[in-house]
């Protein structure tokens, strides 16, 4: 999904990327902990857990397949980026989100270089690449197999 900010000749075009987006065959909220793991051995800690199918029933009684949101937090890319840009809390927590997609779950994640090019501050860009990299490496965790046991 592509959007454009402000008005010619100032204007931004913005290509909304989810940075990867991970397909899991297990039972959704099996799914839900081995995101929070992965997340976790990368070091994020989740910060929040919206579970938006028992939002949306309790508040407006509709009915959707599971879906969480869960916002993680790197404590030191989160504390760097906000050194340099203290408005950049509007972009935090890193989401997250977890949806059943018919037989499958999907994990997907927002690209957080985002940050680097929303607030145009190439400082970011170093904070945000990590962020990335990290979060690849937690979603690339989802999918790895299971290591075998080392009998030496």
């Amino acid at each position: 999904m592509a959007f454009t900010l402000g008005s010619p000749p100032n204007c931004y075009e913005y290509q909304m990327i989810f940075e990867e987006v991970v397909a899991l065959s297990k039972p959704f909220d099996e799914a839900v902990e081995a995101v929070k793991h992965a997340l976790a051995a990368e070091g994020f800690g989740t910060l929040t857990e919206i579970n938006m199918q028992q939002t949306l029933k309790a508040k407006i009684d509709k009915d959707i397949a599971p879906y969480v949101i869960i916002g993680a937090c790197n404590p030191t890319l989160a504390s760097r980026a906000l050194e340099l840009e203290p408005q950049i809390g509007v972009l935090l927590p890193c989401n997250v989100v977890v949806r059943q997609d018919g037989d499958r779950v999907l994990v997907e994640a927002l690209d957080p270089n985002l940050m680097a090019t929303i607030t145009e501050n190439e400082a970011m860009v170093p904070i945000a690449a990590q962020a990335r990299e990290l979060i690849n490496n937690a979603l690339a965790r989802l999918t790895a197999p299971p290591a075998l046991p080392d009998h030496t």
